[in-house]
């Protein structure tokens, strides 16, 4: 730093306020700074500086499965917020949800020297008593029902799918069928329990319920067995990628969508709407997650204060596209 000093003609202050991003510096002197740095190859060191200023400036991400469009999409969003605040992520995924890897995450993130830590907990871990989190870490969880204990922030599951089979049973459909994500997935629950809620609440029968697993391949094999269901004409899928394998299995038995069966889907993923027919679905806005992740988080760490109990969701939107029409009269 005495060495760009010396070549920029500045005091050391000035050189740590240019490295720091510090707004009052004129811009003719900054850019004396930043041709001196170049010219000696000078890069600030984050190391020290976190050991001067107590915060690294990094915030911790662990997650269970960067397969799901969701898990995925969340991580991307947290990413671009904590970027456009000055941190970095640092990401580490956990193959098998146990106590042991939970707290080994915790361990890994503190030798990693973070800030705060995200958690997405996208399976049924913090719902009871198997996991819990170490005390006195600033931390956010997504995708969880663990408000009463954490702040957790999440799509409105629920509403999502209420608006998605309102909008089956207000074509006129007489009721409609669930292919439902893997029992261990929080969203899946709720996604479920709403779909059922709807029916029950509009005197709808309940038709029996299909597991799939997030993929295509399980929404396809759900489709080659609601295709031979003759009175199947709605169908609201978990997810887009399970929505994707029913539309190929029911053109594969000559059951048109939304001519014969109606399809809506969940996530409103960046290929839905290149689908054949486009796809009817529900729109999370992963963004706003990210962006209430990265903002509780630094709230934490800016006030010393720790996570606020409670949740906060974030209102899900239907898209309405080709996929879903009224049942066809006979």
């Amino acid at each position: 730093m005495a060495d760009v000093a010396e070549l920029a003609g500045v005091s050391s202050q000035t050189v740590s306020r240019v490295s720091n991003g510090h707004p009052g510096v004129v811009g003719s002197t900054r850019e004396q700074v930043l041709a001196a740095m170049r010219e000696l190859g000078y890069r600030p060191n984050s190391a020290a500086r976190a050991l001067r200023y107590g915060r690294f400036n990094t915030i911790g991400v662990i997650l269970f499965s960067l397969s799901s469009t969701g898990s995925s999409r969340t991580v991307e969003a947290i990413a671009t917020h904590a970027a456009a605040e000055g941190y970095a992520i640092t990401l580490i995924p956990i193959d098998v949800a146990t106590q042991d890897n939970v707290l080994g995450a915790f361990t890994r993130m503190g030798e990693l020297a973070v800030d705060a830590v995200i958690v997405i907990m996208e399976i049924h871990l913090l719902d009871t008593a198997t996991v819990q989190l170490p005390p006195g870490v600033h931390v956010v969880v997504v995708d969880s029902d663990a408000g009463d204990r954490y702040g957790v922030v999440d799509t409105d599951q629920a509403d999502g799918a209420r608006g998605a089979v309102r909008h089956l049973l207000d074509l006129g459909h007489r009721t409609v069928w669930h292919v439902a994500g893997p029992e261990s997935s929080y969203a899946a629950q709720r996604r479920a329990q709403a779909w059922r809620a709807v029916l029950t609440e509009a005197g709808c029968p309940v038709p029996g319920l299909l597991r799939g697993d997030w993929s295509a391949e399980s929404g396809y094999a759900a489709g080659l067995a609601l295709a031979k269901e003759a009175d199947c004409t709605a169908v609201f899928a978990a997810n887009d990628q399970m929505a994707l394998g029913l539309l190929r299995a029911f053109h594969e038995r000559g059951r048109s969508v939304p001519a014969e069966i109606s399809v809506v889907g969940f996530d409103d993923t960046p290929d839905a709407a290149f689908f054949i027919p486009p796809l009817t679905t529900v729109r999370q806005d992963f963004a706003e997650v990210g962006r209430r992740c990265v903002e509780d988080v630094l709230r934490q760490i800016r006030t010393g204060g720790d996570s606020r109990p409670g949740t906060d969701l974030v209102p899900a939107r239907l898209v309405v596209r080709e996929s879903t029409a009224a049942p066809r009269t006979t």
